[in-house]
């Protein structure tokens, strides 16, 4: 007679490898993978490891940039939640993509593959809508697209995966603050204590949700960026330039060099470098060359030194990022050079603007010429007025906006780029030249705005402008 029992030793080496599977995230990514003849490439092995770690402590934060194609979704949102269901009973896992329709084909899959391995995962689907449903060890699932309401869902554990859609998304700033307000208000309050959340996506804009959270909380999060072409300090290891994905028969690396290619004749290098380096400004600028500013420790005085401001009035406040009130000190050296000699930055209402441009008027001494804005409008020519009087016994220029920033900003961008624009060594010098780097599709362009002014006072050197009292 047949026995179709397993013998004493597989039966245990099957149990061990059960363990194994439920134990390890890679052990159990290997074991899905190997029902269709595929195994993680090197740069997979890298997002199930800080996948695994981050399910492993308690209030993580991680971000993991990578490209188009590069199997990001397949590990993060397809086989890291039947796993993490493995792991412990009563988990709540909420699964957020750009849309509410993938958001749930992502949850069908995870269905799939907990039907599929629920003897080797033990656990399984209890119930089957693609929203919301759970398993048959008291988990709960929650399928989410950017922008949905999510009530009545505490979780342990968030995945967002790739939550932009399109360049015309990423462009726009009324939807890049939807998904901000989104992440505070629907997602953020969402989380149990110590809840965890992976943001795993292609970077398309500085001001995009990674760029936003990495403004507001840079120290909470981890963040693993792969470039599909190697950079210096590559976190895989790779020399530069070498693809993300060569060490198997995938192609990965031939169709980059194509892409690469369409975006270089079409003049496009923006989405490269978004999309595929994960770093959504190209690294010489778009308007002006930043690799051409030199720092100097000790800059030579000027014959003529101007501080040049660019206003605003708005106090800082929660979910808000708003404009800059900035003052740059520029001065033309006895070489034509221009320097940069100071950068003053500052946000708060009308009375610390005052207070701001007065205090360093008086700080820069009565040699440096103040230049102001006048807003269009009789309002704009009101508060020129005002200030002018205040700063009594400085010479101040007043001259009015004209032209686009882009127009504006053009002369001085001509003499960075020849590098005529040296900058004096300080703790401003990164703001300044990240600012410079991103203009114009930044989300703030306030000092290129003041430096413009300062370098138009002193290509024309007049004598001060004044401002004459209005009859009323």
């Amino acid at each position: 007679m047949h026995n179709s029992l397993p013998s004493p030793r597989d039966a245990a080496e099957t149990l061990l490898a059960r363990r194994e599977t439920r134990r390890s995230l890679e052990a159990w990514c290997r074991h899905a993978l190997a029902a269709i003849g595929h195994v993680p490439a090197a740069h997979h092995l890298l997002l199930i490891h800080e996948l695994e770690l981050l399910f492993r402590s308690p209030g993580g934060r991680l971000m993991v940039f990578m490209p188009p194609g590069s199997g990001k979704s397949f590990y993060a949102s397809r086989l890291f939640t039947p796993w993490m269901f493995a792991q412990a009973e009563r988990l709540a896992v909420i699964g957020a993509s750009n849309t509410s329709l993938l958001a749930e084909a992502f949850s069908i899959e995870v269905q799939g593959y907990l039907r599929a391995h629920a003897n080797c995962l033990g656990v399984g689907a209890a119930t089957h809508p693609a929203a919301r449903w759970r398993t048959t060890n008291g988990g709960q699932y929650l399928a989410a697209g950017v922008g949905s309401a999510i009530t009545g869902f505490r979780a342990d554990v968030i995945v967002i995966d790739d939550p932009v859609t399109s360049r015309e998304e990423a462009d726009s700033a009324t939807l890049r603050e939807k998904a901000w307000q989104w992440w505070l208000n629907d997602v953020r309050t969402r989380l149990r204590p110590g809840g965890r959340v992976a943001l795993v996506m292609t970077r398309w804009h500085e001001d995009d949700l990674a760029g936003r959270l990495l403004l507001h909380q840079p120290d909470d999060w981890r963040v693993v960026r792969l470039p599909a072409l190697a950079e210096a300090d590559d976190p895989l290891g790779r020399v530069p330039g070498a693809p993300l994905w060569g060490d198997d028969g995938y192609g990965y690396a031939a169709e980059l060099k194509r892409v690469r290619a369409e975006y270089e004749a079409s003049g496009d290098m923006r989405a490269w470098w978004a999309l595929y380096q994960q770093e959504p400004r190209a690294p010489e600028g778009m308007l002006f060359k930043v690799e051409r500013l030199q720092l100097l420790d000790m800059v030579p005085e000027g014959a003529r030194v101007v501080r040049a401001w660019d206003l605003a009035a708005t106090a800082e406040g929660a979910g808000r990022d708003p404009d800059w009130t900035v003052g740059v000190k520029l001065a033309r050296l006895g070489d034509g050079r221009f320097a940069v000699l100071d950068v003053v930055r500052g946000r708060g209402g009308p009375d610390a603007v005052e207070a701001a441009i007065l205090g360093t008027a008086g700080q820069d001494g009565q040699g440096v010429t103040v230049g102001l804005p006048q807003d269009p409008g009789q309002a704009g020519k009101w508060a020129a007025q005002y200030l002018v009087r205040r700063l009594a016994g400085f010479s101040v220029a007043v001259t009015p906006e004209t032209g686009g920033k882009e127009t504006r900003a053009g002369p001085l961008a001509a003499q960075v780029n020849a590098g005529n624009v040296v900058l004096q060594r300080a703790a401003w010098n990164r703001p300044l030249m990240e600012e410079l780097r991103d203009f114009p599709s930044g989300r703030h362009d306030d000092q290129v705005d003041a430096l413009s002014r300062a370098f138009g006072m002193l290509l024309t050197a007049p004598a001060p402008a004044t401002v004459r009292p209005f009859r009323l």
